[in-house]
């Protein structure tokens, strides 16, 4: 965990099981320590590799927020799954009530004055597990094959096909999958942020009531004061 004095990240790597033509994920935790209102931007090396969702967002006071790294399918793998792509999120205090929407590139901008944290995260290839190795097929008789086989030891036509066909409805799957939990993310972030907000809204509103409801009572004692002052007056003339 990386722990700065805005935001705590969680992990500091980028792990993405690597395999080809497959759209990956992983996600990012943000923690906001802080009692103020903390403003946020990922940035990385290689846009069109990689998908952020969001990139850019609030994280409300001691709360948190999940970010979606999601690299799109490869063609290639690299040299002994070596990457050098690189992430970097800033962040800064804003003010109470800053929403998404209110985020402009100025607020990061450190020539302008702004205190703003950074923190680099790399990228990290990990292999694909590995599937379980065959087993030989037992010598009893009445034993199943598990597997059709020609001749000559190779999968009949039907077979491969069939396996083909289920390695890319699998692939398909996936795909969608990943966009489903990307979309979910998104839905629980924004839900927590409201949530959050109305309770600061709510804190905001009691406040406001009690500091109405003391001020009528001292009218009130005000007002019998000063009728008790008149009344003596008045007493004192007849």
């Amino acid at each position: 965990m990386s722990t700065g004095e805005l935001l705590s990240i969680e992990p500091q790597e980028l792990k993405f099981p690597f395999e080809l033509k497959k759209q990956i994920s992983c996600s990012l935790q943000l923690s906001n320590k802080t009692n103020n209102y903390v403003a946020f931007k990922v940035k990385t090396t290689n846009p069109k590799k990689y998908c952020v969702r969001p990139n850019t967002g609030v994280v409300l006071p001691k709360s948190t927020c999940d970010i979606m790294v999601t690299m799109q399918a490869q063609r290639e793998a690299p040299p002994d799954l070596q990457c050098k792509d690189k992430f970097l999120l800033q962040s800064v205090s804003t003010s109470p009530g800053v929403t998404a929407k209110d985020i402009i590139p100025e607020m990061f901008n450190k020539e302008s004055g702004n205190l703003v944290e950074e923190c680099k995260l790399r990228v990290v290839y990990v292999p694909p597990p590995q599937p379980p190795s065959p087993v030989s097929e037992g010598s009893e008789e009445g034993s199943s094959p598990r597997a059709s086989l020609s001749e000559n030891g190779n999968l009949n036509n039907s077979d491969s096909t069939a396996v083909s066909r289920g390695s890319i409805d699998l692939q398909e799957k996936s795909s969608e999958a990943s966009t489903l939990i990307s979309k979910l993310m998104e839905e629980k972030t924004s839900a927590m942020q409201q949530a959050t907000k109305l309770r600061h809204e709510l804190e905001l509103l009691r406040s406001e009531a009690s500091r109405s409801r003391g001020g009528v009572q001292f009218l009130y004692v005000v007002i019998i004061g000063l009728l008790g002052i008149l009344l003596g007056y008045i007493l004192k003339r007849t």
